[in-house]
This record gives C-alpha cells, sequence and structure tokens, in this order.
C-alpha cells in the first residue's frame, strides 16, 4: 500500500471538510486512491463532506464573447490570484474569447495559431502568451473553451472572473439571463435529467448502495428487522432520483423563486433553453500541495550540510 502522506490528507480535506483523521482512514482504506477516498468519505459522513468539492484548485480567468447568436467563453488559467488581475492577462484572456466566436477554432492548437499582437508580441495567440510568460513572470495556458454558432439566441453571464456561463435559447431574454445567474450560482451537471453523464449516475449509484448497506447493517446491530434487498433497492433509486433532480437545471428550483423549478418559470415566460456551458476557474484543476514543513526540514538539513 503507498505512504499516506500529509500532503494528500490536506488536499483531502481542502476538498471535503471532512476531519482530519476521517481523511486519512479513508486514503488507508481507498490505498491512497483520492477520488476513491472521496467517495468512502461520502458514504461515511454524507452530503458534509461534499461541500467543499467545488473549491477551485488553479488561478485564471474565464472570459464571454458575445456577438449576436455567435458566441464564446474561453478559460485561460495561470500561477496566482495576482496576475489573474493583471491588465496585459486580461486583455490576452478576452482577446482569445474573440477569436474563438470569429474563427471557429478546432481545439487550442488551432486557437493558439491565430493571428494575435499584444505588448510588443506576436504575430500570432502563442506567441503572445509566450511574450506574456517572460514580460510577467509566470506560466499561462489556454486550458479549455465552447463555441456557439447554432442560431439560437445567446446570453452570458460572467461572475467576476471565475465563473462564466452561455446560454442557447429561444424567446424571453430575460429570462435568459436568469438562468445563466442560476447556472453560476446552482452549477447544474447538465439540462435534464436525460442528459446527466452516465459515469456520474454511476458514481452517486454505488455511494448510495454503500450507504444503504452501511444503514441496514446498523439497523439490525441495534436489534431492528432487517432490510429486505427490495426495500434497500428502493432506497438506494430514490437517492439516484434525488441527484439526478438537484443536478438538472430544468428540475432545479429557481434561485430568484425556489416555489417554481426553472422549467416552470421558463414555460411561464415562454422561453426554452436548448443547453449551456459552465466553467469555473481551476474546476477539476489538481493543484500541488506544498508539504511546508517538510520542505523547511529540507532547508534546515542542508544548512547544517554546508
Amino acid at each position: 500500500m503507498p505512504a499516506i502522506t500529509a500532503s494528500m490528507v490536506a488536499e483531502l480535506r481542502a476538498k471535503t471538510d471532512a476531519p482530519m483523521m476521517e481523511c486519512k482512514k479513508a486514503l488507508t482504506e481507498a490505498d491512497g486512491d483520492a477520488a476513491r477516498a472521496e467517495e468512502i468519505l461520502r458514504v461515511k459522513l454524507g452530503n458534509k463532506a461534499g461541500k467543499a468539492a467545488s473549491r477551485v484548485t488553479a488561478e485564471g480567468v474565464i472570459a464571454a464573447a458575445v456577438d449576436g447568436s455567435t458566441g464564446a467563453l474561453v478559460e485561460v488559467n495561470c500561477e496566482t490570484d495576482f496576475v489573474s488581475k493583471n491588465d496585459s492577462f486580461l486583455a490576452f484572456v478576452k482577446s482569445c474569447a474573440a477569436l474563438v466566436a470569429q474563427h471557429d477554432p478546432a481545439d487550442v492548437a488551432a486557437l493558439s495559431a491565430l493571428p494575435l499582437a499584444q505588448d510588443g508580441f506576436g504575430p500570432t495567440v502563442e506567441d503572445v502568451r509566450k511574450g506574456l510568460i517572460g514580460k510577467i513572470g509566470e506560466n499561462m495556458a489556454i486550458r479549455r473553451f465552447k463555441r456557439y454558432a447554432g442560431g439560437g439566441k445567446l446570453a452570458s453571464y460572467l461572475h467576476g472572473t471565475r465563473i462564466g456561463v452561455i446560454v442557447e435559447f429561444s424567446g424571453d431574454e430575460v429570462a435568459a439571463k436568469d438562468v445563466a445567474m442560476h447556472v453560476a450560482a446552482m452549477k447544474p451537471k447538465a439540462l435534464a435529467t436525460a442528459d446527466v453523464p452516465a459515469a456520474l449516475i454511476e458514481v452517486e449509484r454505488r455511494i448510495a448502495a454503500e450507504k444503504a448497506a452501511e444503514d441496514a447493517a446498523a439497523a439490525v446491530a441495534a436489534g431492528k428487522p432487517a432490510q429486505s434487498p427490495e426495500i434497500v433497492a428502493k432506497r438506494v433509486e430514490g437517492s439516484v432520483q434525488k441527484f439526478l433532480k438537484e443536478v438538472s437545471l430544468l428540475n432545479q428550483p429557481f434561485v430568484k423563486n425556489d416555489k417554481q423549478t426553472v422549467e416552470q418559470m421558463l414555460k411561464e415566460r415562454a422561453t426554452q433553453v436548448k443547453g449551456f456551458t459552465l466553467y469555473v476557474v481551476g474546476e477539476g484543476i489538481e493543484k500541488k500541495v506544498d508539504d511546508f514543513a517538510a520542505e523547511v526540514a529540507a532547508q534546515v538539513a542542508a544548512a547544517k550540510g554546508q
């Protein structure tokens, strides 16, 4: 079994807000697999272990460019929050968003080859990126982008520079803008329950099954009658269906009026959402966790050896 280091425990705690010892136990049980350890904590601690899971783990900026029915959302990462506020870096990200909307590059490499001049650097996006790295003294990378040009109306919303949303819709523009703000706040995984990725459903089903099994075993240990497999299966399915409603946009309670769902609000305002894209800076990127104590110890040892 791999050694469970302090940095591994700290990283899991940062993601889950679970107690330090629980994180260590979960990592030990999972043989060091962080993703599996997070699942174990959710089984044991419920949703308390997932409340910090959306914390971002890298710096950067989200930018949007919308012109009629054509638009783009772009994420560009950097190393520190300080650089994410740099005017040259912000201008570079905005230029990337505009270029994606205008030229429809196939991927990041194609975007990097497009013409751009900024701060005396060029003639391509990649040349400007490299030039800014040298000027600012920090690495930066174009991570991802999404372009819309399907003929539908577009609404965008930026929550500062760290969360960005584009919604493709038909109907009322104010309603669509409200949906974009809702997406930024509630972070749905899909438009409808049928669109939730199978991999997410499988993880949730496995967690629900393990939780149901633990609860059933605890009930028997407490002298209560054993639950039938059918009842356990119904509990698992109920948990999965609840999860699907929580993560699908149309089924979520509308943030401005939680007495109705987003779907009901849209119907009331004769508006249809065709799709959306949500970017959160650094989402899914694992940031290096420095072991400060180990670093200091190494420096002391090195000094003694001089």
